[in-house]
């Protein structure tokens, strides 16, 4: 099936937007809503296609706006790792038609939210008072039942509080297990990473993992300070998975094309190499602004591009381990 790679938050700053990366919005400046977000990203959710790439006998990934989708489709029925938004969900279930076959109905039976940002599990609203049960990371769960701002560092997003119907029915707090379509699904929570909230969602018969945000295949990754996460604990949450999955598995991101181990440790790698390097220069007592303008990311960017289409990530680097420090 042709397969194109979705246009992650990440790399969706326009360019007038990258031209503000790694530099702070200003303090008057009000959260934006959904609808002034997507025009400052530049995306227009009538017009995404939904494009569909086969990593294992029944187990797909779906690739549109937001975060990617994956899909186990089998006799018991059909479960994702996240769901985009509600305007492509009768797009996502058309996908999901093709894929099972004749008789296919294209119900989702059960979402598992990776974490609650918006371009994740915005689709939950349309899913759960359709009949779809959500499950999530305890912190997720309970971030999607208030109102919060998201700092991207460059803008301000106001999410508001799910609708009891939209938000998880099936919360846990370290781990647990779906037995489904003939195989063990894990849910793993590694520590705080890129929220308080994060989920890793193990295929074990495929030996295939849907890492959501933690992983970002597209670049440098955004680390919501703001709501627990941080870099400390992207590094040990993505050695941890690596850990468990070994060598050869199938690595889904939350943005981007399907990789493999060796893509995730160099990742791994690339954090560890950005963290240390920023912590050096904090040690010498250089402010925020300093270690920013200092390209700590230079020699990395022909693998992982311009620092400057991040959401801020060396601000977000530096900010969670002065956290730390404190």
């Amino acid at each position: 099936m042709k397969r194109i790679f979705p246009i992650a938050l990440a790399l969706a700053v326009t360019s007038a937007c990258a031209q503000e990366a790694e530099e702070p919005a200003p303090a008057s400046e009000e959260p934006l809503n959904l609808e002034q977000l997507l025009e400052r990203f530049n995306w227009d959710l009538d017009a995404v296609e939904i494009t569909t790439e086969q990593v294992g006998e029944r187990l797909y990934v779906l690739f549109g706006a937001g975060g990617n989708i994956a899909v186990s489709v089998g006799e018991q029925g059909v479960l994702v790792v996240d769901d985009m938004f509600p305007e492509v969900i009768p797009k996502v279930e058309a996908a999901i038609r093709e894929i099972g076959g004749e008789g296919a109905d294209g119900k989702i039976d059960f979402a598992i939210n990776t974490h609650w940002h918006f371009d994740h599990a915005e689709g939950d609203l349309a899913l759960g008072p359709g009949g779809t049960w959500i499950a999530a990371h305890a912190n997720s769960a309970a971030m999607m039942a208030k109102e919060n701002i998201l700092n991207m560092v460059i803008t301000q997003y106001r999410q508001p509080p799910y609708p009891p119907a939209a938000r998880p029915a099936i919360v846990y707090d370290d781990r647990m297990r779906f037995d489904f379509n003939g195989e063990e699904i894990d849910l793993v929570h590694a520590g705080p990473a890129h929220t308080a909230g994060d989920t890793a969602v193990i295929f074990k018969g495929h030996n295939a993992v849907h890492f959501g945000d933690v992983f970002n295949n597209t670049g440098y990754p955004f680390i919501d300070v703001d709501s627990g996460g941080g870099i400390n604990g992207m590094i040990a949450f993505c050695q941890a998975i690596l850990d468990e999955i070994g060598p050869d598995a199938i690595v889904i991101p939350g943005h981007g094309p399907v990789t493999d181990s060796a893509t995730l440790q160099a990742y791994i790698d690339m954090l560890t190499t950005v963290r240390d390097r920023v912590a050096a220069q904090m040690a010498e007592g250089k402010s925020l602004m300093a270690v920013v303008a200092s390209n700590v990311t230079n020699d990395l960017e022909e693998r992982y591009g311009p620092v400057t289409n991040s959401l801020g990530f060396v601000d977000r680097v530096y900010t969670s381990l002065q956290r730390d420090a404190e």
